[in-house]
């Protein structure tokens, strides 16, 4: 396995990301919280890669469980122009950046909405994106966290307790050339995505959707608030399901998406 630093990612970097400072830790509690913790310091966007994150997040407060060496995690911190409001589309945009340039090393994904990588139905990847406003000049910040199971000892798929994809193929690949490509797709959407919102992306995500015509429920909770075909995204990131009642649109937030049949219904 290689050793991920600084100097050896920038060196496969494309210009894109060539405005992009790099850092590496062996271990941290969770890159996100480090970055967010110094957006008001930050001169420009940073990436920060651990080799073990101890308090990783997923989406919903939920705990990403890793082991050393066994995923890919970092954040990137990216200053945007705004507003605020079109920023939801931005975990699409960065789901899409992803798996197109995971599908281009080999190995190919879907998403599922709003920002889970999926490889033969099983989630591969996670995307967890924060925002914040800088006290100093308001300007808006997100902080991108990714997690890719690059491979899944057995003992962390029991302790994660589902099945859980992984991709032993990008695992054998140089990781700081893997990281390089990873973020300079990265830099080029989030540039892209800064001057058009998600707009331009939806044609690409829907094309990568996992479960396009099938039935899934919204829930909440536990709770389910909606439930019909999934019909792809809007040009700002909401996810179309066709109900009975009629198209309905379904803004991300703390709810989550399920297959109808994998809680019952049909």
């Amino acid at each position: 396995m290689s050793t991920l630093t600084a100097d050896a990612i920038r060196v496969h970097c494309a210009t894109s990301a060539s405005h992009v400072a790099i850092e590496t830790v062996a271990e941290t509690g969770s890159t996100n919280a480090d970055l967010l913790a110094r957006i008001d310091t930050l001169a420009g966007p940073v990436l920060r890669i651990a080799g073990n994150q101890t308090a990783g997040r997923g989406r919903a407060g939920r705990s990403w469980l890793s082991a050393p060496g066994a995923a890919l995690m970092f954040s990137l911190a990216w200053r945007f122009k705004g507003p605020l409001h079109r920023m939801s589309g931005l975990p699409m945009a960065v789901g899409v950046a992803l798996a197109e340039t995971i599908a281009s090393l080999g190995v190919p994904v879907q998403i599922k909405w709003p920002n889970d990588l999926l490889r033969d139905g099983k989630k591969l990847a996670g995307i967890l994106v924060e925002t914040q406003t800088c006290r100093h000049d308001n300007a808006i910040w997100a902080v991108i966290g990714v997690g890719i199971n690059l491979l899944m000892p057995d003992e962390l798929e029991a302790q994660i307790g589902r099945e859980v994809a992984a991709a032993p193929w990008l695992a054998k690949m140089d990781r700081n050339q893997l990281m390089a490509a990873l973020l300079s797709r990265l830099a080029a959407v989030l540039a892209e995505f800064d001057d058009t919102g998600f707009a331009p992306f939806a044609e690409r995500w829907n094309l990568l959707h996992a479960w396009q015509g099938q039935e899934v429920v919204i829930l909440d909770q536990g709770k389910v608030l909606q439930q019909g075909r999934a019909a792809g995204v809007d040009a700002i990131g909401r996810l179309m399901l066709d109900t009975e009642q009629g198209r309905a649109e379904v803004l991300s937030g703390d709810v989550s998406l399920r297959l109808s049949t994998s809680i019952g219904l049909s």
